[in-house]
């Protein structure tokens, strides 16, 4: 009886064995190798154009910069494009729980610690302001001057920018994105800066304004995040395939034509390829 429950105990012992040896087989594989074996590359996203946008009519993810990022990788990879939908404060943790792949998403200090990025920027957004259609604005300068009230999403690195470059300007902080705003349409302020893609609808909004990135430009890199793993297979494709977009001038190409379909003048609007601000 004894040998019997002997052999019973190493069967049971071997096959939990076999089965922690599969488990963690299947939770080591690396993000490249899952999408190579399922066919799907999933990406987050979230209702924030340029970047994505969702039509009411059909609930279909099917225009924004980004969205037509992660078509093009999809076709590259000739895997199908699954769209999950996150916000910005839970793509990290959905990144970390394997339920995406990719996540547009500034590379910011904090986030490299615990996501991985490119070592390619995906496109640049720069620093611009939204301002009354009679105020001169074509340099920071411009702006310098005690009479001239812009408001700024306060101690943001807007803020600090403004603060250092615009010391003469009437600077008149706000708790977020949202009031500064408000402050320009009720003609509180003659303008309001923040970091373009917001100005864009807002622009569009408030049918009224202009929108000019002052010189000397100041922009701030922004690319996909990734899933930390020991394979940088997929982190690296990333990075070359983005690069190659960058480059070639497709990533500036999609995101006008989103503007354009957005009803927006893309000859009008702040560009991306931060190499294009200093060839006008």
């Amino acid at each position: 009886m004894k040998r019997i429950f002997g052999k019973i105990a190493s069967s049971l012992m071997a096959l939990t064995a076999i089965l922690l040896i599969t488990v963690v087989g299947a939770q080591a594989q690396s993000t490249w190798d899952t999408i190579q074996s399922t066919k799907k590359l999933r990406m987050g996203v979230t209702q924030a154009p340029p970047w994505y946008s969702k039509n009411p009519a059909t609930g279909e993810w099917d225009s924004g910069l980004i969205v037509s990022i992660g078509k093009s990788m999809a076709k590259e990879l000739e895997v199908e494009l699954e769209m999950v939908e996150v916000t910005w404060a839970t793509a990290i943790a959905a990144l970390q729980a394997n339920k995406i792949d990719m996540m547009f998403l500034d590379a910011t200090p904090k986030r490299a610690i615990v996501v991985d990025y490119p070592f390619q920027p995906l496109l640049y957004i720069s620093l611009a302001v939204l301002a009354n259609d009679d105020l001169p604005v074509e340099k920071w300068e411009d702006l310098n001057k005690p009479e001239v009230k812009v408001a700024v999403p306060q101690a943001t690195s807007m803020d600090a920018f403004l603060t250092r470059t615009i010391p003469n300007a009437d600077i008149q902080r706000f708790p977020d994105n949202g009031a500064a705003l408000a402050a320009f349409q009720s003609g509180r302020v003659d303008a309001v800066s923040l970091f373009h893609p917001p100005l864009l609808a807002a622009r569009k909004k408030f049918g009224a304004g202009k929108l000019v990135i002052p010189t000397p430009a100041f922009s701030s890199p922004s690319s996909i995040a990734v899933r930390r793993e020991a394979d940088k297979t997929f982190r690296d494709w990333v990075s070359h395939t983005i690069f190659y977009y960058y480059e070639t001038g497709r990533t500036q190409r999609w995101y006008e034509e989103f503007l354009a379909e957005f009803g927006l003048d893309p000859k009008a609007s702040p560009v991306i390829q931060r190499e294009l601000l200093f060839a006008k």
